[in-house]
């Protein structure tokens, strides 16, 4: 199979064909790496999310749907977005006839949606792929309603130190030799150890947040910090004067 790797300017041509790339086997080099820790993890998000039946849910960056599949079994309608056609093939394969769930491909800085259209929206493990993030965020708050709620669940910075240097020896030494072993683009996750590591920390990932527009952000740390929940509310837009 071709190889193709993204960098970290992330360019969205380039991520969305390594991630058609990856597509097939994405979901068990997840399990794989993550040693099943991605599924408690979704669980979480979903929990955080709380989706209730009746309501319009985003799930952007769905990769192959496993989310929005679990988001929709609450009754909701869910659109699982990704700007990648091969993940939402995938997502489509396997989740295709799940009540209320629909797939539209979507870039994350530029959404095909009207303003307001959701009552919540989310994203695991995409934000840190979009070349302008803030923009991002900024969209998100554009297509929810006043009162409407995110959840971003994005890989972050351990705050204990020890912990946090030894999760940096399996990113850098561990998972890239797992990613070769049992996926089908090993180059694919060399650019996922290095955009983790250039992210910034849940902090500055909640200030950003509020820059956008978002309200009432707050955020827990899921396995000692390797993962992290941030929770915001969109509140009412200011009217000038």
């Amino acid at each position: 199979m071709t190889s193709q790797r993204a960098d970290l300017a992330k360019d969205p041509k380039t991520v969305s064909g390594m991630f058609d790339l990856v597509a097939e086997r994405y979901d068990f080099t997840n399990i794989a790496m993550t040693f099943g820790l991605d599924a408690v993890w979704r669980r979480a998000t979903t929990r955080a999310v709380n989706p209730q039946p009746g309501e319009k849910i985003l799930d952007l960056a769905a990769g192959t749907c496993r989310s929005s599949a679990s988001l929709a079994a609450s009754g909701a309608q869910v659109v699982a977005a990704d700007f990648s056609p091969g993940m939402l093939a995938q997502g489509k394969k396997r989740f295709g006839n799940v009540r209320g769930l629909s797939f539209v491909e979507a870039d994350a800085m530029n959404l095909p949606f009207a303003d307001g259209e959701f009552d919540a929206v989310t994203m695991s493990y995409g934000l840190r792929n979009v070349q302008q993030p803030k923009v991002a965020l900024a969209e998100l708050r554009r297509v929810t309603k006043p009162g409407g709620r995110i959840v971003i669940n994005e890989f972050s910075t351990p705050p204990n130190r020890v912990f946090r240097a030894l999760y940096r020896f399996y990113n850098n030494e561990i998972l890239p030799r797992v990613a070769r072993l049992v996926g089908s683009n090993g180059e694919a996750y060399d650019y996922l150890n290095e955009s983790i590591q250039a992210w910034p920390a849940q902090k500055e990932l909640a200030a950003w947040m509020r820059e956008a527009g978002w309200s009432e952000t707050e955020y827990r740390n899921l396995a000692f910090g390797i993962v992290a929940l941030h929770r915001a509310t969109r509140g009412a837009d200011r009217v000038e004067k």
